[in-house]
């Protein structure tokens, strides 16, 4: 009868069986050389640029804190949607691929709730930085801010939220009043910095 190898052998410890120490060594050193692997001495990967670092650490606070220069029209985004979103989210926001923008006003209390921008979204802002940072799905940050200010503000009136003569800029969309503003509970935790406390 032929022995099993060493690494493929179990030693019983009271009820249990463990892998035998050949597999241990032989995981650890796996593990090993997938660290050294991952180190600057192998050249793999590259320092990010500082268009990347920008783009990732672009948050949009709820007050419009870094929104950038820019302005877009409900007129311009719908052009913009047309050509960059209405593939996946339908020519009027309705969903197909993507999910629904539009609707769902009402409904949030209900059984079946519909989270859309105008029915569950806090602040258009949040909107602004989705946009911009994630869409269109397949070439995410595509979109020039002026771009992602049309879009916003066609998303926006769609939702009847503002009419069509708006402009949307780093003045004007933190004054956005969202319908679910308020359907939000603080965060009650102590070590959370609260305005106003």
């Amino acid at each position: 009868m032929k022995r099993p190898s060493v690494a493929a052998t179990w030693v019983a410890v009271g009820r249990r069986a463990v892998p035998g120490v050949s597999l241990v060594v032989a995981a650890c050193a796996v593990a090993a050389v997938t660290l050294a692997a991952q180190s600057p001495k192998y050249g793999v990967g590259r320092p990010p640029t500082p268009d990347e670092m920008r783009r990732l650490g672009s948050a949009i606070a709820p007050d419009g804190t870094g929104l950038p220069a820019g302005s877009g029209t409900v007129a311009a985004g719908r052009d913009v949607f047309a050509v960059q979103c209405a593939r996946c989210h339908g020519p009027t926001g309705e969903g197909d691929v993507g999910a629904r923008l539009v609707g769902g006003q009402g409904t949030l209390a209900t059984p079946r709730p519909l989270r859309t921008v105008g029915s569950f979204w806090p602040y258009a802002t949040t909107l602004w930085d989705y946009v911009n940072r994630a869409m269109p799905f397949d070439k995410p940050s595509l979109l020039e801010p002026s771009e992602v200010y049309a879009v916003v503000a066609f998303i926006l009136n769609l939702n009847g939220i503002i009419d069509e003569s708006r402009v949307m800029d780093a003045a004007t969309l933190p004054k956005v009043r969202m319908p679910n503003r308020d359907g939000f509970v603080v965060d009650p935790r102590p070590d959370v910095p609260q305005k106003g406390r």
